[in-house]
């Protein structure tokens, strides 16, 4: 990865334009349903808006080259760790929070290869250490409490989000991130719409009261053809790694996005930051790939080793 290869890449370019397009045909369909049929679409516009500076800087970060695109990586899930740590309250505990973004910084080293050979290392270390606070502080209040939010914390965003930058080690680096960042925001995408125009059923309601059971099949059945017309990506896949693709972003974005709502609920916390209009915070906007890079990861490694 590197921007020459980006721009001799033709499925980078390709994924240019497709994401151009989509903004366009949302704008329009927003401005349609504003002024034509006069619906209230002040909280989509936020989002819309969010959407226009983040889609440019996602594809930027990608055009930078692999070195930039995993430090970049690291920056957000230290940010994202930073909003967790808050509203879970461990900002008061030094030790923890001190070893999560030690081990969230190894993470991005490990993607960048500074000791490739040590793979279960880095979560290994960090899980130790972070069990041994309460020993070292001679303290067992609230102890499990806080090594269980810790061991939460670096897993989600150190290690499973930090898979992300694996799959910018790949040699079809942009077919596998052009298409998993894209895919899984579409999938958020589709869940919505789906559930606001046919939502009847909740699907967890004492999690996240406003999913419901039409938006997440309508999401997954999107999802599930969305390869079939990205093919272009990934254009080895057979047709059950195309399928395993579509599953693996329609169930596992979903998943990402209620474990989340789960500890948010836990914390009585609505969102984990407002740093993004419409979205909330980093967290909140990341959570769906939390599932989707590592299992993703692991089917094109399990399939294509080489590729």
């Amino acid at each position: 990865m590197s921007p020459s290869a980006a721009l001799q890449s033709p499925i980078f370019r390709s994924y240019l334009w497709f994401l151009l397009s989509v903004l366009i045909c949302a704008g329009i369909v927003l401005t349609i349903a504003h002024f034509v049929l006069r619906r209230d679409t002040g909280l989509v516009w936020s989002t819309y808006r969010s959407w226009l500076v983040m889609a440019p800087l996602a594809a930027a970060a990608v055009f930078a080259g692999r070195i930039p695109f995993i430090c970049g990586l690291t920056a957000i899930a230290i940010l994202a760790f930073r909003e967790f740590a808050r509203v879970s309250g461990l900002t008061h505990d030094w030790w923890t929070v001190g070893v999560i973004y030690t081990g969230i910084i190894a993470t991005g080293l490990y993607s960048l290869g500074v000791f490739s050979e040590a793979t279960a290392l880095v979560p290994l270390v960090t899980f130790g250490l972070i069990l041994l606070g309460p020993i070292l502080r001679n303290q067992t209040r609230d102890a499990v409490r806080r090594m269980s939010l810790g061991i939460i914390g670096f897993l989600y965003l150190g290690w499973m989000f930090g898979q992300l930058g694996s799959l910018a080690n790949s040699a079809n680096a942009y077919g596998y991130l052009c298409y998993l960042l894209l895919a899984t925001e579409l999938n958020d995408v589709a869940a919505f719409t789906f559930g606001k125009l046919f939502g009847r059923h909740p699907l967890r309601s004492a999690i996240s009261p406003r999913k419901t059971w039409e938006g997440a099949l309508g999401a997954l059945a999107f999802s599930v053809a969305l390869p079939w017309v990205l093919r272009f990506s990934f254009p080895y896949f057979g047709p059950w790694q195309l399928l395993l693709t579509g599953l693996i972003v329609g169930v596992g974005g979903q998943l990402g996005d209620l474990s989340l709502s789960v500890i948010k609920r836990d914390l009585g916390a609505k969102d984990m930051g407002a740093s993004i209009p419409g979205h909330g915070g980093i967290l909140d906007r990341i959570d769906s790939l939390i599932f989707t890079a590592p299992l993703f990861m692991l089917m094109a490694l399990h399939y294509y080793p080489e590729r």
